[in-house]
């Protein structure tokens, strides 16, 4: 179960905030290679890429005909709160000597898979069980519920479209691109985010006692969180050109830094110095010794702020 859970098979809100910067849980163009030395750099080129992805899906989600679906997907997508995995996506891909571009569809699909996930999960409704308070980003409802439930579901098959359209026979890109669909349409489904969904809002305990159970924020952080980075991270290695000991390499990096941001999304920033925060850490570190020489500072700045 434990290796099911770092891949699946072996073989391969509304306030108008910005996509600037990154945040609770939780977009292409290229660059020349960098030297980062400084938290200051790496921040930088976080958010380098975030501007990049932002781009992209601005052109792709165009404000047109019928407005009755654009308006609100395209509000929806750039209201969700900032998420670091459609970056770590990027990094992984220049990490093992990919173009930035190659990864700005895939990219761009794990926003709006991610805004669509948001969405759903905070629909005005009256007949869902209410949980124990916790900290929760501000939610605006400018559309009703219908909208909210049904226009998500249009970004999600949106969001492979842009993945396959991406394809450029002329470079032969296209086994690439079919596994990275495969592996968005695994981390979305039945037994990726939505199971998490599921067991997050309808299993979990409901007076707030989870919080305190650390096997349970434990497991919820790995099958959310740590499954959408992890794909993130195995994605971009993908469209980079990796082998598959980078590739596995990566989705574990991803799965750890994933598991970690769970842990922020959900006990805030006092976990820190938490014993298995720590751990993650040097284990996600220990994933990119494989790399050294190569732009190991620049993806290693996903858990130096965590």
């Amino acid at each position: 179960m434990a290796a099911y859970n770092l891949h699946y098979t072996s073989a391969f809100r509304l306030h108008k905030p910005t996509l600037s910067s990154f945040s609770y849980r939780q977009p292409i163009l290229c660059h020349a290679p960098r030297k980062m030395t400084t938290s200051q750099d790496q921040s930088s080129y976080r958010a380098s890429i975030t501007a990049d992805i932002e781009a992209h899906l601005k052109q792709a989600i165009p404000l047109k005909s019928p407005l009755s679906v654009y308006a609100p997907m395209h509000h929806m997508t750039f209201s969700a709160p900032p998420n670091p995995a459609p970056a770590l996506c990027v990094a992984a891909c220049e990490l093992v000597g990919g173009d930035r571009s190659k990864a700005m569809a895939a990219a761009s699909a794990l926003h709006l898979m991610h805004a669509a996930s948001f969405t759903h999960e905070h629909l005005p409704l009256t007949d869902r069980p209410k949980p124990k308070p916790k900290p929760k980003p501000t939610v605006d409802h400018p559309f009703n519920p219908n909208i909210e439930l049904l226009i998500p579901d249009a970004m999600v098959p949106f969001a492979y479209e842009l993945s396959a359209v991406s394809d450029d026979p002329t470079q032969d890109t296209s086994g690439r691109v079919l596994r990275v669909i495969v592996e968005l349409a695994r981390v979305m489904g039945s037994q990726g985010i939505v199971d998490a969904q599921y067991r997050e809002v309808l299993v979990s305990p409901l007076d707030g006692r989870e919080l305190n159970d650390i096997e349970w924020v434990d497991d919820m952080c790995r099958r959310k969180e740590g499954r959408l980075h992890a794909c993130a991270a195995a994605c971009g290695a993908i469209l980079g050109g990796a082998n598959e000991e980078e590739v596995e390499r990566l989705r574990k990096y991803g799965l750890y830094v994933g598991i970690m941001q769970g842990y922020t999304n959900r006990l805030g920033r006092r976990v820190k110095e938490l014993e298995r925060v720590v751990e993650l850490r040097n284990l996600a570190m220990k994933e990119l010794d494989h790399f050294k020489g190569r732009k190991v500072e620049e993806i290693s700045s996903f858990i130096v702020g965590l």
